[in-house]
């Protein structure tokens, strides 16, 4: 038996070069790429220490800085990141980077690359006879983009220091093995603004700090621009997470190969195998690496159209409205005025000054609707922004509107769902959620679905006759990142807006979130610009665009759906259960 490595993806096989041929079955043997060769000027590799982290405060770091002889200050260089460091950076070890390195970027295979090689970090002891706490997994296999952050905000200013390094994502590569080929996939996941390359070996996409949720959120979540290349063997138990992964990223039309040996939990096959992985992660470096456009979510967006941001400067732009005419109102509470978009021009303009309203709904009467949580208030404005009273002394932060008149609010501090009927009454409907945030009517008028912003759900209740509500449960269960705050896991969800088929878009931290009838999140818009979202809604003549705030910016993009006007009914269709 011949050693060889297979693409599980395409099922082709990858030869190994013809030295391989005279191995015994299973093994793998370096290539010349791998070793020192005759006239391939070599770079330089200095060892350094982080002693504090913005990022991981307390902890120290060990790495490796390898300049390639190649290197010219007047131009910036490609970087790449590799985690356990001191395993990549030695010459006699199994992968071998700076050798690998130096003949790569002699051929031209890869360009001038500098590369980062970084131990985990360690919470030193306060004396001798400790030890230290170490943090390779709360560094490594947590689904958060606090590693991301710490090659940011620490690493790259550290060495940027001392070299003139890319600020081009496409230049950025980022690898590791085991844990640190999870954190490696990880952290270009997060932040694709930062990294867009990677080569992971033998990781393990699987439940140890959340890694599991990763194949579900490749199917779900608009496509990134990412090119990934994936090693694994036979006879590792974290095989079938790989493949899985594989199976996620065609499906989403990525740039992804995985190449499977026989071997197990090792760098064996890996070790080997690195060359070819660079050459192939980093052709054509030139061209920018595409976003793919197959994922779940061009049923709701075409992927290749990005958001379009539509008014900026704003201090804390919320709640978004839509009036008949699918024009889109917002709410700055920070400026604590009101704002018009009118959809056809684009043109932004004041609406009403000096309101310190926070979220907004228009009624079946035309009124814009409004909370005033300092003023503990709900009012209404007429189309001339002449404000009038609906109820007072209410601790209101959230509103919907039914069609009958009835205001239905959120008391995020007091945990409670409350209705004002019509002659202002007020009345309790709910009680005991964690956070409850935005809400908002099904479509057909048979339900209010309220979210929850400190957990990962969005609750359904059944409108009862007379306004009250019943049933009510947990129902749509939202992506959420590996964090906990307060004892929840937060998905941060904020208002939401339905459309015409029932599905929820809710603005969370991770994007806008789209779940469907049955309660499952069908797919997660993207972020524009990496802001967390604080609203959304349908506008335009046809409610065919979407609109959302983050930041201090609105934007919007087309859709492929289309939204409802919240005080006329339509009958979804029957979902796919």
């Amino acid at each position: 038996m011949i050693g060889y490595a297979i693409r599980m993806r395409r099922r082709d096989f990858l030869p190994l070069p013809l030295t391989a041929l005279l191995a015994r079955a299973e093994e793998y043997i370096y290539t010349p790429d791998s070793s020192r060769q005759p006239n391939v000027p070599r770079g330089t590799v200095t060892a350094h220490t982080l002693t504090t982290s913005k990022v991981y405060p307390g902890t120290t770091h060990d790495y490796w800085v390898y300049v390639p002889a190649q290197y010219n200050a007047a131009t910036p260089a490609a970087v790449m990141f590799f985690q356990d460091g001191r395993t990549f950076v030695n010459e006699a070890g199994a992968f071998r980077v700076p050798i690998v390195f130096d003949n790569l970027i002699h051929q031209g295979a890869m360009p001038v690359t500098i590369a980062i090689l970084i131990n985990p970090g360690t919470l030193p002891p306060l004396s001798s006879d400790q030890q230290p706490r170490f943090h390779r997994s709360h560094e490594y296999d947590a689904v958060t983009p606090l590693y991301a952050r710490f090659l940011i905000e620490d690493m790259l200013p550290l060495v940027g220091n001392s070299y003139n390094l890319t600020k081009d994502p496409n230049l950025r590569a980022i690898s590791g093995s085991s844990s640190g080929g999870n954190c490696s996939v990880n952290a270009a996941w997060e932040r694709p603004d930062a990294f867009r390359r990677v080569l992971s070996f033998i990781a393990g996409f699987t439940h140890q700090r959340g890694a599991l949720i990763l194949p579900s959120q490749v199917r779900k979540f608009e496509g990134k621009p990412l090119r990934i290349f994936l090693q694994d063997g036979t006879g590792d138990v974290n095989i079938q997470s790989n493949q899985d992964m594989i199976a996620a990223l065609d499906q989403g039309g990525y740039d992804a190969k995985l190449v499977v040996g026989s071997e197990g939990h090792n760098s064996k096959h890996g070790g080997p195998l690195l060359p070819e992985a660079l050459r192939w992660v980093w052709r054509d470096w030139k061209t920018p690496i595409a976003k793919p456009l197959k994922s779940f979510a061009s049923r709701f967006v075409d992927q290749a159209v990005e958001w379009q941001p539509v008014s900026r400067g704003h201090g804390a732009p919320s709640s978004l409205a839509v009036d008949a005419g699918g024009n889109v109102y917002f709410a700055d509470s920070a400026k604590r005025c009101l704002h018009k978009i009118d959809h056809a021009s684009g043109a932004v303009t004041v609406f009403r000054a000096d309101t310190g309203a926070a979220s907004l709904m228009f009624g079946p009467d035309g009124r814009l609707f409004a909370t005033q949580p300092a003023r503990r208030r709900i009012v209404a404005y007429d189309a001339t922004g002449r404000e009038s009273l609906v109820a007072a002394n209410v601790a209101a932060q959230h509103l919907a509107v039914a069609p009958t008149g009835d205001v239905y609010f959120t008391d995020p501090g007091g945990r409670r769902v409350w209705r004002v009927d019509a002659k202002g009454g007020k009345h309790l409907v709910h009680e005991g959620m964690v956070e409850p945030s935005g809400l908002r009517l099904s479509p057909d008028h048979s339900l209010l679905q309220v979210a929850d912003a400190a957990t990962r759900w969005v609750w359904s209740f059944q409108m009862q006759p007379g306004g009250g509500l019943a049933h009510g449960i947990p129902f749509h269960r939202l992506e959420i990142e590996d964090e906990v705050a307060n004892g929840q896991t937060r998905a941060g969800a904020a208002e939401f807006t339905p459309d015409s088929e029932g599905f929820l878009y809710v603005a969370t931290r991770l994007g806008l979130q789209v779940s469907d009838p049955a309660g499952r999140t069908a797919a997660v818009l993207l972020k524009p610009e990496g802001n967390a979202l604080a609203s959304a809604v349908f506008g335009g003549p046809g409610l065919d665009t979407l609109y959302v705030s983050a930041g201090d910016a609105i934007f919007r993009r087309p859709s492929r759906r289309s939204g409802v006007l919240p005080w006329k009914a339509v009958k979804p269709p029957v979902p796919r259960l």
